[in-house]
């Protein structure tokens, strides 16, 4: 039996590895068109900024290793250009051929990957990508005695492109046309993100298109000019199913080939998997793009064990990431509240401040978390987390307890390795359980950071529990302050009708609020306190300041 696999990074090279294990007779080819294999793609920004020296370090694996150690055929410098499903058959261009070849198959695993997206936006050949290690030697060549560059494009790899340009030494501008950066983070989330940037240089333009590229830099679409001896286009990506189109397999509305549970395509003999591949979202079922090396080194080796005949069906994505922005660690997993406020899905949000490890153990740095919770069934939705320690381990047990189909109240309840180095005796992600719980059963209300102007210009009262020393160094708008020790004294104090009471992060506001109560006043908790409040506004600002101010 032959399996050829077109691709041979992470989902094809999985798939070739993990079949042959299964199958030792099988006759494997791997047919990539670039001169290289088994790279980490996902290490390149990092070889260009230098952090990682030594090129040769992204290479995991050579034709010659992998013929050595697993038998495969694998041929670099070898473009599919044709399929024909009726015939089984490829069509291949070896390189320094007159003519292509055709090869036949028993299984056939497309594995492409995805293009970088080229917008119709004049000059923008000159703009480079990031994909593969040529792009990477090319990166490195351009940048050797540049001094400025742009990058196009706020999402995670222009978001490392611009860190790892600035540690080159280059002047480096952002530009993003939509109001944020890194779209899987709400507006208060990436607020530190949009903070870093621009303290470590990064000339961050928001809500800014670019209209043309030329020789010495681009011009936006307010008719700013910024200077550039590098242009990089980093806007994001689309599968590469021109292949699979057109060879008549199913393709989606957005171009992803269209598999079943099995990574089957339209034709039982072909066989797709990782960023050229339309998934189904963990949450509702639905068709989603999602490129991420994990999940297609995970079709991979499911759609190996598919052609050798122990098939398991591939999990749905709940799209986990985190990337690293000048120390910052910006971690993610399930849907954001954009995404369900535009789905019209009914949610509850939580915001915590708490340290990566116990306080009183030196080095303890804040976190940001963000739990997104279903208020019918406690069904944990997504979770976001920023900070410069910490964040990966919580995020991955929220993408697990998620995995676990576990609630959210239910998180107070996971036993978590414990030391003060570590985490707390209460880890951030109990907390978040514990503050979930008090809201499922009824013992708190709270209201959101963007919610407040709402309440207020409905009638409620703002009240501050925090020290004089707090209120003194930033104030929300409005407030009245009566810190929470002197609270019980000063219940007279308090004006009449509904209160909002506040704190720094939600915890002395959480005190305040279940003493009022009881109290029979009518009051609500500032969700992540004046904290998030804070992020919040600090995101309106940074989009008016980065749309506006350049103009």
């Amino acid at each position: 039996m032959r399996t050829i696999i077109i691709g041979g990074v992470a989902g094809g090279m999985s798939a070739a590895t993990r079949l042959r294990r299964l199958d030792e007779s099988m006759e494997i080819i791997v047919l990539e068109r670039s001169g290289y294999v088994s790279f980490a793609n996902c290490g390149l920004p990092y070889h260009v900024g230098g952090v990682i020296p030594e090129r040769s370090a992204l290479l995991l694996q050579t034709p010659q290793s992998l013929a050595r150690r697993f038998g495969l055929d694998v041929r670099v410098h070898h473009e599919v250009i044709a399929l024909d499903p009726s015939r089984k058959t490829v069509t291949v261009r070896p390189p320094g051929a007159a003519e292509p070849t055709e090869l036949t198959y028993d299984a056939l695993v497309l594995a492409p990957g995805a293009t970088p997206v080229q917008p119709p936006i004049p000059g923008i050949d000159r703009a480079l990508a990031l994909r593969d290690v040529e792009d990477t030697d090319a990166l490195v060549a351009a940048t050797a005695e540049a001094r400025t560059a742009v990058v196009i494009g706020g999402g995670f790899i222009g978001v490392e492109m611009a860190e790892n340009l600035v540690h080159r030494g280059l002047q480096v501008a952002l530009v993003e046309a939509t109001a944020q950066c890194l779209a899987p983070l709400d507006p208060e989330m990436v607020a530190p993100v949009h903070a870093t940037l621009v303290e470590r240089g990064v000339d961050l333009r928001l809500d800014t298109a670019v209209a043309a590229v030329d020789a010495t830099g681009v011009t936006l679409g307010n008719g700013h000019r910024l200077p550039a001896d590098v242009v990089i286009a980093a806007i994001g990506v689309r599968p590469d199913s021109r292949l699979a189109a057109a060879a008549g397999l199913e393709v989606g509305e957005r171009g992803g080939i269209v598999v079943d549970e099995f990574c089957r395509t339209s034709d039982p003999a072909i066989y797709a998997v990782g960023d050229a591949v339309v998934k189904k979202d963990a949450q509702d079922g639905s068709d989603v793009l999602v490129p991420l090396a994990n999940t297609a080194n995970l079709q991979g080796r499911r759609v190996a064990d598919v052609i050798a005949g122990a098939g398991a069906a591939v999990r749905p994505v709940l799209g986990t990431a985190i990337v690293g922005v000048f120390g910052l660690q910006v971690g993610s997993t399930g849907w954001n509240e954009k995404r369900l406020r535009a789905s019209g899905r009914p949610y509850r949000a939580i915001h915590t401040h708490p340290s990566d490890h116990a306080g009183y153990y030196p080095g303890a740095t804040t976190i940001a978390l963000k739990l997104l919770v279903d208020p019918a069934n406690d069904a944990i939705l997504g979770a976001q987390g920023v900070g410069t320690a910490g964040v990966d381990k919580r995020i991955d047990i929220i993408a697990t307890a998620m995995a676990g189909g576990l609630r959210a109240a239910e998180l107070a309840d996971l036993e978590l390795a414990y030391a003060p180095q570590f985490g707390s005796a209460k880890d951030p992600v109990n907390m978040l359980g514990f503050v979930d719980e008090n809201q499922v059963r009824g013992l708190s209300d709270t209201v959101q950071w963007h919610e407040l102007d709402a309440a207020l210009a409905d009638g409620a009262s703002l009240i501050d529990v925090r020290t004089p020393g707090e209120f003194a160094a930033g104030s929300i708008p409005g407030a009245v302050l009566i810190p929470v020790d002197e609270l019980r004294d000063r219940i007279i104090d308090l004006p009449a009708g509904p209160l909002v009471v506040h704190c720094a992060v939600g915890i002395r506001g959480h005190l305040a609020a279940m003493l009022l109560r009881q109290q029979g006043r009518e009051v609500r908790n500032l969700d992540g306190g004046y904290r998030t409040w804070a992020a919040g506004m600090a995101a309106s600002q940074a989009r008016e300041s980065a749309s506006g101010a350049h103009g």
